[in-house]
């Protein structure tokens, strides 16, 4: 949208943009926060004036005007982030649904769950091991770190972190089959 001189028109110079930033701004803000958020609507009135700055080139315009051109360019602004903003959404949702089916959403609930009963007791029994067992088991569960990684991060020997970690699975193993839990063979315990 290009500016158009009005009928009774004033020169746009820095005194005349100033004085309709003054008059503006606040009221175009809380018209852009409605739709998009406060912190975008700052970037997009900011943006807004640019445009109107860098068009002005000299020319005279009526205030009534230049208010309604400023709120017109806001307005295309306002589209071209929903437009960016929902190409982000559908990109990260076709990622997160080639990484995910049905089942694996199944699992992750059911071991959100299951982690949500153990939490407590489960703490309680990684205080209780071992400072050496309860390093690598934290390096392994927490930081997906293979027995190799963890020998690296803990210099030690990779069998040592080998027998660390049966031994500290074998702890938890035992008290977790003590407190009736559901316990199966395919988990990582």
């Amino acid at each position: 949208m290009a500016l158009t001189p009005e009928v009774a028109p004033a020169v746009l110079d820095e005194a005349a943009l100033l004085e309709l930033y003054e008059s503006t701004a606040e009221r175009l803000h809380r018209y852009v926060a409605r739709r998009v958020g406060a912190d975008t609507a700052q970037d997009v009135v900011s943006e807004a004036f640019l445009v109107l700055w860098d068009q002005r080139a000299g020319q005279t315009y009526e205030a009534d005007a230049i208010r309604a051109w400023l709120y017109g360019v806001a307005t295309n602004l306002l589209r071209g982030h929903v437009r960016a903003e929902e190409r982000k959404l559908r990109a990260w949702s076709k990622e997160y649904a080639a990484r995910t089916d049905e089942a694996d959403i199944g699992d992750r609930v059911s071991a959100a769950a299951d982690a949500d009963v153990l939490a407590g007791p489960l703490t309680a029994w990684l205080a209780e091991l071992r400072v050496e067992e309860r390093e690598v088991l934290l390096l392994h569960a927490w930081a997906d770190f293979t027995p190799t990684e963890i020998a690296v991060a803990l210099d030690v020997p990779v069998a040592t972190v080998r027998t660390r970690l049966h031994r500290g699975r074998a702890r938890l193993r035992t008290r977790l089959v003590a407190t009736d839990y559901d316990f199966t063979e395919d988990s990582h315990v």
